[in-house]
């Protein structure tokens, strides 16, 4: 015997009501709020970890003459690592993988 797999199917289960389902399942929005929420440990300190008063010197250095910029993943590179030319620039080997 064939079976129709897209008729819509009936069983004893789908007699039951919205109201009967909404109360089988818990209220997610019942505004109760987790207290120990373990995936934001955003409230979570660590000792002598205040860096507001931390002044930071970094040198920054212009490409040297050895290096080039991805026009793909705009990195300072060195030169051995160009794959080919563009007409915008050079692209890495990374990027032309």
């Amino acid at each position: 015997m064939a079976t129709d797999y897209d008729a819509p199917r009936k069983s004893d289960d789908d007699s039951e009501s919205i109201e009967a389902l909404k109360e089988r399942v818990p209220d997610k929005l019942s505004g109760a709020v987790d207290v120990e929420d373990a995936d934001n440990p955003g409230g979570f300190d660590l000792p002598g970890a205040d860096l507001s008063d931390l002044d930071l010197d970094v040198v920054v250095l212009p490409p040297q003459a050895d290096e080039f910029t991805c026009v793909e993943c705009f990195l300072v590179k060195h030169r051995s690592l160009i794959d080919h030319e563009t007409k915008l620039g050079a692209i890495c080997v990374e990027c032309a993988a």
